[in-house]
């Protein structure tokens, strides 16, 4: 009997889970991914982490699917990028036109701390809950840019630096030591951009006016109750009493699942069949450089390498079954040579009549802007921050600082510039010389390629240009965007242009076995050469510093300081 009593409870059980209402959860405390992982050290790091993609398709099939009922998310503390979080404002805001609960939970929305971007994702939610002892740091949009060049010049360091035009401002961090009149101009317009953003999507998540929203980031940061009386907030509550009301509302058999999860069950995604039509998602994250995608085990971020992104666009486009592709970028820049190679295969998949999408993530500027511009279509987020077509070069000399401890340097060689990039050494005038008609060089070639991509002529491309960082709403009016959108109207858009089906799968590219990835590529050509790796850098989690310092870094093509939006 007791046999018998284990089967039909097993059975109840089995019954209830492919019967009973769903609530899909999203926990947000260790952020999300963009894209899947480039090497075996990220597919360890992120083995717990979601990815967006996953999330982007698991919300757009829940909103057909009868037995999903709501969606629960948690906001954390862990900072996601402005424009991933319009991407996910988007899901939830069609998720909930559905007729589906959408509900957002925080702890705090900054903890005595901001916490603007993190609520503007939760005002997308019909109801928002916050736990009694949180706040709401709905402060605003601030951008500091911090000057070295006192400090530096106190430890006799010089700083010997081009750029072109004005609006490229890396060379201004060490020049400098307050913002240029185009530095703050076109800082000032990015904050008014990216606020007129948020006001918007608060003022239309709540139900508010934009002039009482604009009002409210002024008198905030907000205590809990605060929060409640301003209409930011709909309830004070722990996540306990949070489930409990979401249970009564669409039933108490309902049973959770992380969305991750729903976006990988055995039905979920319509996976390719053999000789079916694919849309290929090629990604590109990180600081552009010369060889291979990865990381390093000491820190420092992932890199977007050219040699892995022009053998997955190569595979992709000798692939018969890929009819379109999607190049997601999400990238400050880096090597000007490694974005030119990237620019040449993107070049090359349009012309064998592979229409080619891009994706744009929170970045896609400099060198990530020069990867894009000869996409059929470019979709961005309005706080996409993209543009930066410039170049900056130059070098420390650091003669005074060794100076200072007592180190002496000599050098031997042949050539009348053998050591003209040497620290050691100022750049004479005919070096320098040089140096201008490198940077001349650099700009006029990304110029004419922006003319050319974008449909403009070269005057005007050059007024875009300068260096100068746009958001995705200004760049979209200005015509260096085609769309304001997120993935996954980039994926829509690529099947259009292809004459795909609204639902036509989508793969990852290059998708390769285990096999596959234990043995060596036969050729460039091979699909396995888009294969990343695991990186020694030497400056591990100082690399961001090291490059601020003049130290090697990425290249020239490189979006200066933190940019991101958080």
């Amino acid at each position: 009997m007791e046999a018998t009593k284990v089967i039909i409870d097993t059975v109840d059980r089995f019954r209830q889970r492919r019967t009973a209402p769903l609530v899909l959860e999203l926990d947000l405390t260790e952020g999300l991914s963009d894209g899947p992982p480039s090497d075996p050290l990220s597919a360890l790091l992120s083995m717990r982490k979601t990815s967006l993609t996953d999330v982007l398709s698991g919300l757009k099939r829940a909103r057909k699917d009868s037995r999903v009922k709501a969606l629960i998310v948690k906001i954390g503390t862990q900072p996601l990028g402005l424009a991933m979080v319009q991407d996910l404002r988007q899901a939830v805001t069609e998720f909930r036109a559905a007729g589906k609960l959408t509900v957002a939970f925080a702890e705090t929305f900054g903890e005595f701390g901001a916490g603007t971007v993190p609520y503007y994702l939760g005002s997308a939610f019909e109801r928002v809950y916050l736990q009694p002892s949180g706040d709401v740091g709905l402060t605003g949009v601030a951008m500091e840019q911090r000057f070295l060049r006192g400090a530096l010049g106190k430890l006799g360091v010089e700083y010997q630096m081009g750029q072109r035009h004005e609006y490229k401002t890396a060379a201004n961090t060490f020049t400098q030591d307050h913002m240029t009149d185009p530095h703050r101009e076109s800082t000032g317009r990015i904050t008014e951009s990216v606020t007129e953003q948020i006001v918007a999507g608060v003022a239309e998540g709540r139900g508010l006016e934009p002039t009482k929203v604009r009002a409210l980031i002024d008198e905030g940061p907000f205590i809990g109750a605060e929060a409640v009386e301003a209409g930011l907030v709909d309830r004070m509550a722990y996540r306990d009493e949070v489930y409990d009301e979401v249970k009564q509302a669409v039933g108490d058999d309902a049973l959770l699942l992380y969305v991750g999860r729903y976006a990988k069950g055995p039905i979920a995604k319509k996976l390719p069949r053999p000789g079916e039509e694919t849309v290929a998602l090629v990604h590109g994250n990180g600081a552009i450089r010369l060889g291979r995608s990865g990381r390093s085990p000491l820190g420092g971020g992932s890199a977007m390498g050219s040699d892995t992104v022009c053998a997955a666009l190569r595979a992709a486009r000798r692939d018969e079954h890929v009819k379109a592709v999607v190049f997601r970028v999400d990238s400050p820049g880096g090597s000007y040579v490694a974005s030119d190679a990237i620019w040449r295969e993107v070049v090359l998949t349009r012309k064998a009549g592979k229409p080619i999408v891009v994706s744009m993530g929170d970045l896609a500027a400099s060198g990530g802007y020069m990867v894009s511009m000869a996409a059929d279509a470019i979709v961005a987020q309005p706080g996409t921050l993209t543009g930066s077509i410039g170049v900056f070069g130059g070098k420390a000399v650091i003669s005074g600082l060794l100076e200072k401890i007592g180190v002496s340097s000599e050098t031997v060689g042949e050539g009348a510039n053998a050591g003209m990039f040497s620290s050691t050494n100022a750049f004479s005038e005919a070096q320098w010389a040089r140096i201008n008609a490198w940077l001349d060089r650099v700009y006029e070639d990304f110029v004419n390629k922006v003319a050319e991509g974008r449909g403009l002529s070269r005057e005007r491309a050059h007024e875009l240009a300068k260096g100068r960082v746009w958001t995705g709403a200004d760049a979209h009016a200005h015509g260096l965007v085609d769309e304001l959108g997120g993935l996954q109207d980039a994926l829509a858009l690529a099947r259009g242009k292809a004459g795909l089906s609204a639902d036509a799968p989508v793969r990852a590219y290059p998708r390769l076995s285990p096999l596959e990835r234990l043995r060596p590529a036969d050729s460039s050509e091979d699909r396995t050469a888009a294969m990343a790796r695991v990186r020694l850098e030497a400056w591990g989690p100082l690399a961001h510093l090291a490059g601020e310092l003049g130290l090697p870094s990425y290249g020239p093509l490189m979006l200066p300081g933190g940019w991101t939006i958080r």
